[in-house]
């Protein structure tokens, strides 16, 4: 059985929504003041940061990116005519395609990333603060039903 969403759940989620969204926002305004879209810092930021052995193949990227393959191409497309990232064949699978930073990319990418990471500095706390509350809420609900169950039980008893 679940238990019943209390205010506080509610309030918890929709603060960690409302910080979410400020950063989002806040980050895009930082791609745009770069000169970049704010799809195209993703796309950079995907590359970049790719979990190790991972390869910056199209499939890969528009899978982290919830692309459809199309559009992650006409992104790449985009960027690349920018000079920001370059397109090479696989070594392997030749029919497979690894996506680059170049230099200019890895320039723009570490000034909005920087700006990103100085951000979350002064306020990802209360970031990290909204999702506490809503794990903090969940763990007291579970021990809450054990506890209601463990009584439930020594009752029947």
């Amino acid at each position: 059985m679940t238990s019943r969403i209390t205010i506080d759940n509610y309030r918890a989620l929709a603060e960690l929504r409302y910080r979410i969204r400020h950063f989002l926002r806040d980050g895009d305004a930082a791609a745009r003041a770069a000169g970049l879209e704010p799809q195209q810092y993703l796309m950079l930021l995907t590359i970049r940061g790719l979990p190790e052995g991972e390869q910056a193949t199209i499939r890969t990227l528009a899978e982290r990116l919830a692309l459809k393959h199309h559009s992650a191409v006409e992104l790449i497309d985009r960027l690349e005519s920018h000079a920001y990232v370059h397109r090479n064949r696989g070594r392997d699978d030749r029919r497979s395609v690894i996506v680059s930073l170049l230099p200019r990319g890895e320039r723009i990418l570490e000034t909005v990333a920087r700006q990103r990471i100085k951000e979350l500095h002064s306020h990802g706390r209360e970031l990290a603060r909204a999702i506490e509350l809503l794990l903090e809420r969940r763990s007291h609900a579970r021990s809450g039903n054990s506890k209601r169950s463990i009584i439930r039980k020594e009752r029947k008893s």
